[in-house]
């Protein structure tokens, strides 16, 4: 029996509690005998300590409540990534898996024959997953509703928050000039995770200067300095992007090389403002729509009046499939906006967003100290302890109606997008879901944590978190996931 399978298992819940147990398929006997020779505890992990690593862990039974193995499982330490463990289980109980973040188009003005008499406002609803298709709808539904010129502006309003203050020196760097896609501006009216997307191909012939354009749109948006020369075939290819923002606004910088024979590439980079961004994006769709705005685009941090009305609407994709994407690619903007969503004063920011994770974690019995100052985990500053980890996963396993979307959020490191868990015996890679975290600056930080299925068929919670310093050497992911792997083997396999 798989864990997915079984995880969604109806007969296998009873008041939170699993009662029914049955022997996972793929254990065989040798291995069971074999699991004699393995201690049930984190002896192997442990050995990290010897080289200056901090370490918190804890795996327990959930059905007796037993421990184990721990080592300090009070402790404090950093959780990167695993913080969104907390924000999956915070919003599925804030908001239910079905959620719908909603984007609209209002207006304060009247329609007359086809013409807007007044400004045209888009609302950001704080949807983490709003793309171009989503505002190629309200444009379509906008020109459906008989709007053919907009006699004012187009507005993009993110009056619930945005621009949000940096807090990272990497999304600080890159209000003005960013080499990832993962630092982001955060926005409530932020599209396509507040990135640029440009695509590159090769040219007809060797020499030539490849092919650019914008993902998403026909439209000159923004500025390329393509410097990116096509090769003969099987030549490799190596592309090297920066945006950088100056006098031109967002500038997408390629350098490099691609092979007459290779595939397309899309490059994916933060823009300088998400919301200005959007505004970009949202004019030229309304002109491919034969819409014309008289005036220039602007961005609002203010909210609409309250006489505005709705001229077209989106509902984004329900908050269990957001979660897929935030937890299986660890996807830091669409986490920091989700976070940001769980604050209900305009203009939050994300020191609130985090205020907001650690109420709902203290009303936890058991949890303990949490500090969190966002909900992607990108910064050193969040705290907890394998302890608090291992009580909400237990808390949400005990969630009936929550637990099935919040488990299917996690990997299978035997099936996960993430090839760097694809390791370990059999018994790890199938019996195991969890969720990542890494960070290196300012100092290493490897953390996992999630669920397990033991041989005969009990659930179990772990969590380790795996923390070094300015003077500890870099920590690889092996050095974790392999100890790891074989300490949670012992336990699967004994019990």
């Amino acid at each position: 029996m798989d864990f997915l399978h079984a995880s969604f298992l109806g007969s296998f819940f009873a008041s939170g509690r699993v009662r029914r147990r049955a022997l996972v398929a793929g254990f065989a006997t040798a291995a069971l005998c074999a699991s004699s020779t393995l201690f049930a505890d984190f002896s192997r992990l442990s050995q990290l300590q010897d080289k200056g690593f901090s370490i918190s862990a804890e795996a327990r039974l959930l059905d007796a409540d037993e421990v184990l193995a721990s080592l300090n499982p009070e402790r404090q330490l950093s959780p990167a990534s695993v913080t969104k463990a907390y924000l999956a289980a915070a919003t599925l109980e804030r908001f239910g898996p079905q959620h719908r973040f909603t984007s609209q188009l209002v207006t304060a003005g009247n329609v007359d024959n086809g013409v807007l008499r007044g400004d045209l406002v888009f609302e950001g609803g704080g949807d983490p997953g709003l793309t171009t298709e989503n505002l190629w709808r309200l444009v379509q539904r906008l020109h459906l509703a008989g709007v053919r010129e907009v006699d004012g502006a187009l507005v993009v309003s993110q009056w619930r928050f945005g621009p949000v203050e940096c807090i990272t020196t990497d999304r600080c760097n890159a209000r003005t000039r960013v080499a990832n896609a993962y630092s982001a501006p955060l926005s409530s009216a932020g599209v396509n995770f507040g990135s640029w997307c440009v695509n590159v191909a090769p040219a007809a012939s060797a020499g030539e200067p490849a092919r650019v354009g914008l993902c998403d749109s026909q439209a000159s948006l923004i500025n390329i300095d393509n410097q990116v020369v096509t090769r003969p075939a099987n030549s490799g290819t190596e592309i090297s992007a920066e945006r950088i923002t100056d006098e031109r606004g967002d500038v997408m910088r390629l350098t490099g090389q691609i092979s007459t024979n290779a595939n397309a590439q899309d490059i994916y980079r933060g823009a300088g403002d998400a919301a200005d961004k959007t505004a970009q994006v949202l004019m030229g769709m309304l002109e491919q729509a034969g819409i014309q705005v008289r005036e220039p685009w602007r961005v609002s941090s203010t909210r609409p009046p309250s006489n505005a009305r709705r001229l077209a609407a989106v509902d984004g994709q329900p908050l269990q499939e957001l979660l897929l994407r935030i937890m299986n690619y660890s996807n830091n903007y669409m986490a920091d906006v989700l976070a940001l969503d769980l604050v209900d004063t305009p203009q939050a920011q994300l020191r609130q967003a985090g205020q907001a994770i650690e109420s709902y974690a203290q009303n936890l019995p058991g949890h303990g100290p949490l500090t969190m100052y966002s909900g992607s985990g990108l910064t050193t500053e969040n705290r907890t302890s394998a302890q608090g980890v291992n009580v909400m996963l237990e808390h949400m396993f005990q969630q009936s109606s929550l637990f099935p979307s919040f488990v299917a959020s996690f990997q299978s490191p035997a099936n996960g997008v993430m090839r760097f868990i694809r390791r370990g015996s059999p018994t790890f890679q199938n019996n195991v879901m969890l969720k990542t975290g890494t960070l290196n600056q300012p100092f290493a930080v490897r953390a996992a944590a999630g669920y397990f299925r033991t041989a005969q068929g009990r659930w179990g919670v772990f969590s380790v978190m795996v923390n070094g310093t300015s003077s500890t050497p870099y920590l690889s992911w092996p050095e974790v996931l392999d100890p790891l792997s074989l300490d949670l083997d012992a336990m699967i396999l004994a019990n």
